[in-house]
């Protein structure tokens, strides 16, 4: 196994908290890190002493405010969610169903912005959460406009399945693929949860490059497509005009 680097057992530190690991021992972090206690001891008293951890009166440390000082910087992440909030609250006040938007990082997507609608659906996923592309509709929409290249990676790779409808077939990815870039939207059902579905629309930067998507998780017996859709494209172009992307005007017939 290759030594860490100095900067990457930091990051190792840092790695060892996830959604399911929000509290840890210093025993814990050093378990979780890979590192030995004596190293784990010094870099964690490092971190807290910075901000990055913060030990509460058991003993246990957390993530620090001085890490959500520094990640609200980036202009994927608290940036957008403030310029695509009205418009995520805007159709959640239209659905009352749950609300999504997500970036790509990589083959997965991360959720920045989630709104709970009054539905019982499962959604297994709050702000911050990864799931693979291929088994959501908001990656779907995002991994059908990234770059070929990613496009093809990605379908050479495992497909996990979650349930007896996940696409796990890459033939069956790629033409899924190509359907939401013919339709400008992702249905994604039963993906995740046998009781869900998911419809999501790309979310465009100023220079047209899709950089979110934007979703609606319904209950999949009640979903009524004809009406989840349009109100989603809405959410997604209302969204990326607040970016600055202008839509390209269509040349009239015979000019």
């Amino acid at each position: 196994m290759t030594a860490l680097s100095a900067p990457g057992r930091l990051l190792a530190v840092l790695a060892a908290f996830d959604h399911e690991h929000t509290a840890l021992s210093l025993t814990d972090i050093s378990r979780r890190a890979g590192l030995s206690l004596t190293t784990a001891h010094r870099l964690v008293a490092a971190l807290a002493e910075w901000g990055a951890l913060e030990r509460d009166t058991d003993g246990l440390y957390h993530v620090g405010l001085r890490l959500w000082e520094v990640a609200a910087l980036a202009p994927r992440g608290l940036a957008l969610r403030q310029t695509a909030l009205p418009y995520l609250e805007d159709l959640y006040e239209a659905t009352h169903e749950n609300v999504q938007l997500a970036v790509r990082d990589g083959a997965e997507v991360v959720y920045i912005e989630w709104i709970a609608g009054r539905s019982s659906v499962g959604v297994r996923i709050q702000v911050g959460a990864r799931w693979p592309l291929h088994a959501t509709g908001v990656g779907l929409a995002l991994l059908a406009h990234a770059q070929p290249a990613v496009q093809d990676a990605y379908c050479a790779g495992p497909l996990a399945a979650y349930t007896a409808y996940t696409i796990t077939d890459p033939a069956l990815l790629r033409r899924a693929l190509a359907e939401v870039r013919r339709t400008g939207v992702a249905v994604s059902s039963r993906q995740v949860t046998d009781d869900a579905l998911s419809v999501a629309a790309p979310v465009r930067g100023t220079d047209g490059t899709v950089v979110a998507a934007v979703s609606l998780v319904v209950p999949r017996a009640d979903a009524q497509l004809p009406a989840l859709i349009p109100a989603v494209r809405l959410a997604a172009r209302g969204i990326s005009r607040a970016l600055g992307w202008r839509p390209v005007p269509r040349a009239e017939p015979g000019a």
